[in-house]
């Protein structure tokens, strides 16, 4: 295995963001962060004041998602959002563009409503994490391609600030021709092309898609430094599995489709 157990753990964002989940829910994840030693929580706003207090003493970090999970607030409430979070202990800030504007090609407007979470969280030391939600992008927009419109996401995004880009919410679901929902997350094209689209000093973090062991070590071999994953036990516990059976070595890395 080209990674340790520590490199793998410290990609991972835990989520904690389904809507059902009570604050007893709540704090039984942030114990298997702290117990599986992952990067951060990115948790529910209301709940940041007590996951900083949960994981105290931990290594572990708190993120907060802003404008969650369709990027539609106004630029002034996704940036007094952004204030409160990082006032109450977040580090990290998931925040999701304004894809209406985006669609429409009023790139100042994109670019304004990122920078300005961007500018708020980095007076506070806080970093950002903007969500690009690839699943709605497939057709493209603004006269673009879909990678040419992904691309210059990235683009704006760098340009405003962002530390990092993102390929989706892990709950921008589709409408599908059977009528059912579904969502692909991230996928091997969006996380190269989003690698690529940016400078080194942009990161990118996948999110929904990465259910496995396999799926994790994809991610960093396609130059991605951070994955949201609810799945975090299930993964890190088959790396303890196969190390301690010693079939670590060749395991082929592949990213699956939906699943937060």
């Amino acid at each position: 295995m080209k990674y340790s157990y520590s490199e793998l753990a410290k990609m991972i964002d835990h989520s904690l963001l389904h809507p059902t989940m009570t604050d007893a829910e709540l704090e039984a994840g942030c114990k298997q962060a702290v117990q599986y030693q992952v990067a951060s929580v990115c948790i529910k706003p209301y709940a940041v004041k007590q996951a900083v207090e949960w994981l105290r003493g931990s290594d572990v970090i708190v993120g907060c998602v802003i404008g969650f999970p369709h990027g539609n607030s106004t630029t002034e409430s996704k940036r007094y959002e952004t204030e409160l979070a990082c006032k109450d202990g977040a580090k990290e800030i998931d925040m999701v563009v304004n894809l209406g504007k985006a669609m429409g090609g009023d790139w100042g407007y994109v670019e304004a409503d990122v920078k300005a979470v961007c500018d708020e969280a980095h007076k506070h030391g806080a970093k950002v994490k903007v969500i690009l939600e690839n699943d709605y992008l497939t057709k493209g927009g603004a006269g673009l391609s879909s990678d040419d419109f992904k691309r210059k996401l990235c683009e704006i995004c760098e340009k405003a600030g962002a530390d990092w880009v993102k390929t989706s919410t892990g709950y921008g679901f589709v409408k599908q021709a059977d009528g059912s929902y579904n969502y692909k997350g991230a996928t091997e094209h969006d996380l190269a092309l989003m690698r690529a689209a940016c400078s080194p000093k942009v990161q990118v973090k996948a999110a929904g898609g990465v259910r496995d062991l396999a799926g994790l070590i994809k991610v960093r071999d396609l130059g991605g430094s951070r994955c949201g994953a609810s799945a975090t036990v299930a993964m890190m516990e088959e790396y303890r599995k196969r190390e301690a059976d010693g079939t670590l070595q060749g395991l082929q890395g592949k990213i699956g489709a939906g699943g937060y």
